[in-house]
């Protein structure tokens, strides 16, 4: 089967603890994407004042962070190391226009991103045996 499974697009595992009990921890994610305030508002394309990790958030940051979480557990569970994941994220990539995969979620290519993370772990899988 060629390109991502149906239950590749979500993470087997939670390697970098951004999940608990149903819930994401935003603020880890937005930690491990050393994203500031203004670089979250861009990317969520949610106003600046707007930015708040608690009850009140609204609902598309809510729905943006968690996207950004599952893609930095879906490299986290290929890499097994959290540093290493992190690094991958501030790298420039030429596969993706010499980009960082981080700075393609800050200037809202986020779709295009998660495409070229569940195409690469499709490749990377070992194959199954019959």
């Amino acid at each position: 089967m060629s390109g991502p499974a149906l239950f590749d697009t979500v993470p087997k595992e939670d390697p970098l603890a951004l999940f608990h009990d149903g819930y994401t921890n935003y603020e880890r994610v937005v930690k491990l994407l050393d994203f500031k305030k203004r670089d979250v508002a861009q990317a969520s394309r949610v106003s600046l004042q707007s930015i708040r990790y608690d009850q009140k958030m609204p609902k598309e940051l809510e729905e943006r962070i968690r996207e950004w979480a599952i893609a930095l557990s879906l490299v986290g569970q290929y890499f097994r190391d959290e540093h290493k994941t992190v690094l991958w994220f501030r790298t420039s990539n030429p596969l993706l226009g010499n980009i960082t995969p981080r700075d393609l979620i800050k200037v809202g290519r986020f779709k295009k991103l998660y495409r070229f993370i569940l195409n690469a772990i499709s490749e990377n899988e070992p194959p199954t045996k019959p």
